[in-house]
C-alpha cells in the first residue's frame, strides 16, 4: 500500500472541525478514507474517582494520550491497523472496547489541538485550521453539551469562562499560523470546502 495522506483538521470548540471532515469524507471515495477524532485519545481515567474525573481541564494538551496517537498514526502510514479507543463523556474515562481502524490512502485527523504539537503537524501533509467567531463557537458547545452530555447551561458557561477561553487563547489560536489552509465559518463554507477537497484528489491522484 502506498503511503497514506493524512489532513489535520483544527480549530477551536464548536468551530465546525467535525462538519468540515464530514463534508471532505463524503466527497472522496469513502472506501479510501479514515477518520479519527483527537477526542478519542483523551487519557483513561479509570484509576482515579469520578469526582476527580470531572475536574479534568480537556482543552489542555495534557489531556491527551499524544504517544498513542501517534503510535497509531505512524503505524496507519506503514499500512497497519489500529484499534482506536473510545472514550465516554459520561463517566469520563475510556470504553473497554475500540474501534479497528484500516489502514487508508487518506486519513482524517480532526481535533482542537492536533496542530499545536509538533509531532503531530511533523506527520500531516495538509493543515487545515476552522476559523468561527467566539460567539457562535460558545452557542454551539452549550447546545451540544446540553443535548448530548446532559450539562445545565450554568455549568457549561462557567466552564468556558474558565477553562475553556483561555486555553483557546493559550493553545488552539496559536496553532492557526502552522495551518496550509483557513477555513473561516466551519461546515457552511463550501467554496473552501471544495478548493480543499480539490486539492486532495489532485495531490493523490484519485
Amino acid at each position: 500500500m502506498e503511503r497514506p495522506m493524512i489532513i489535520g483538521i483544527a480549530g477551536g470548540t464548536g468551530s465546525g472541525k467535525t462538519t468540515v471532515a464530514k463534508k471532505v469524507f463524503q466527497c472522496i471515495n469513502q472506501e479510501q478514507v479514515a477518520v479519527i477524532e483527537h477526542d478519542a485519545y483523551y487519557k483513561d481515567q479509570s484509576h482515579i474517582e469520578f469526582e476527580d474525573r470531572l475536574k479534568t481541564n480537556y482543552d489542555h494538551p495534557f489531556a491527551f494520550d499524544t504517544e498513542l496517537l501517534l503510535e497509531h498514526l505512524l503505524s496507519l502510514k506503514k499500512g497497519t491497523a489500529i484499534e482506536k479507543p473510545v472514550y465516554s463523556f459520561v463517566t469520563h474515562t475510556r470504553q473497554l472496547e475500540t474501534v479497528r481502524v484500516e489502514p487508508r490512502k487518506i486519513i482524517i485527523l480532526e481535533g482542537i489541538l492536533i496542530l499545536e504539537d509538533e509531532r503531530i503537524r511533523d506527520l500531516l501533509d495538509i493543515k487545515v485550521y476552522v476559523d468561527t467567531d467566539a460567539d457562535v463557537r460558545i452557542i454551539r458547545r452549550m447546545l451540544r453539551d446540553i443535548k448530548d452530555r446532559g450539562r445545565t447551561v450554568d455549568s457549561v458557561v462557567e466552564q468556558y469562562l474558565s477553562v475553556v477561553r483561555p486555553m483557546h487563547l493559550q493553545f488552539v489560536e496559536p496553532s492557526k499560523k502552522y495551518a496550509d489552509i483557513i477555513v473561516p465559518e466551519g461546515g457552511e463554507n463550501l467554496v473552501a470546502i471544495d478548493i480543499l477537497v480539490t486539492k486532495i484528489l489532485a495531490l493523490t491522484n484519485s
